[in-house]
This record gives C-alpha cells, structure tokens and sequence, in this order.
C-alpha cells in the first residue's frame, strides 16, 4: 500500500495531479481542499495518500492533510458512498464542518453536497455520528479543473461541474464572483453560499 508521497509536482489540473517521486510520475486524484494549498508546479510536495483497489481498476489518492483523508475513508464506510461523493464531501465543506453537521443531523445541509440525496444523508448522520466527534480538527480551502481555461469565472465553472453541480445551477453559484477574484476564490464563496442557501 502507497501511505504517502514526497516528490516534484510537475502537473496539477483538478482533480487531478502528478508527482514525480525519482522519476515515478505518480497520477492522483484530490479533493480541492487538497488543491488550494499546493505548491507551484516544479516544486516540492508532500501528499498523505489511499490507495484503493478494485476488479477492474486501480486508484491513487492525495490529500494535504492526514484528517482529511481519514475522512475520505471514514465517509466511504457508508453504504452506497464511493470515492467520488467522498472527494465531493472535502471539496465542499472542511472536515470540522462536516462533522459539525453530522453530528448535530442536519440533512437539509448535507443534501447541498453533490451526490447526496436525502437517504444518504440521513445515513451518514446515522453511521457517522458517534465518530464525528474524533474527525474533528481542520480546515477549509477548495479548487479548479482538467482542462483549465484562461479566465477564473470558466475554470470555477468546470471545478463546480467536476464536482457534481448542474449547468444552472453553476450559472448561479458563479454571479458572486467580483472583478479581482481568482478560480479558487470564486469557487470558495459559491460552495459556501451553496451550503448556507
């Protein structure tokens, strides 16, 4: 099993990433919390990582922090949950929000992450509640795309696609953004006006 990763980042393209480790080009997929604090390319990374295998496929992971993929792990412990929705609960909300919102059941809330409906909501308040207390301890950041286009409004809008959100939905979400504003700080103000909303 591959734990952790330290090497060059030499491509970062949401939600996916390389990292050459000795001339292994290791190809992962994060959540955007994982993405807002990376390096620039051809610099130093240091990623904590799962690795899940399947019948038919092979996946590698990464996330900056170790509570954040001990909730990726935690969240896809309940039925019917995968890596994708998994990858969706950190790009949408940081682990201390996430398990403020377990624990105090609030299903309503969860259903503004894509991928969750209200029966897998009310499972993971179910599942998940007596363990959220120990998932406690993060913070909050998120991110972009596969093929990054040159104004931030466009690459918000593919991050919010890669991330379960609707075509009108996105047109929404994208209106706070304000002239200055990066992807990255765009996407953050529409995920969090999503799950207050």
């Amino acid at each position: 099993m591959i734990g952790r990763l330290k090497g060059i980042l030499i491509h970062k393209s949401p939600p996916w990433l390389v990292i050459d480790v000795q001339g292994v080009g290791y190809e992962l997929e994060a959540p955007m919390s994982t993405f807002y604090d990376l390096p620039e390319l051809g610099r130093e990374v240091f990623l904590f990582t799962h690795y899940a295998v399947k019948e038919d496929s092979v996946a590698l992971y990464g996330f900056m922090r170790e509570h954040e993929r001990r909730l990726f792990r935690e969240v896809q412990k309940v039925s019917g949950i995968g890596a994708k929705i998994a990858l969706a609960v950190l790009s949408g909300s940081s682990v201390d929000e996430f398990a403020r919102l377990v624990q105090s059941g609030d299903v309503t809330a969860l259903c503004r992450i894509p991928g969750i409906g209200k029966k897998t909501a009310e499972r993971i308040v179910v599942e998940l509640r007596d363990r959220a207390a120990d998932l406690i301890s993060g913070s909050i950041l998120f991110s972009g795309s596969r093929d990054i286009p040159a104004d931030p409004v466009s690459e918000a809008s593919i991050a919010l696609q890669q991330l379960g959100y609707k075509p009108a939905e996105i047109s929404k979400m994208v209106k706070i953004a304000e002239t200055g504003d990066s992807a990255e700080d765009i996407i953050r103000k529409a995920l969090k006006s999503a799950l207050r909303s």
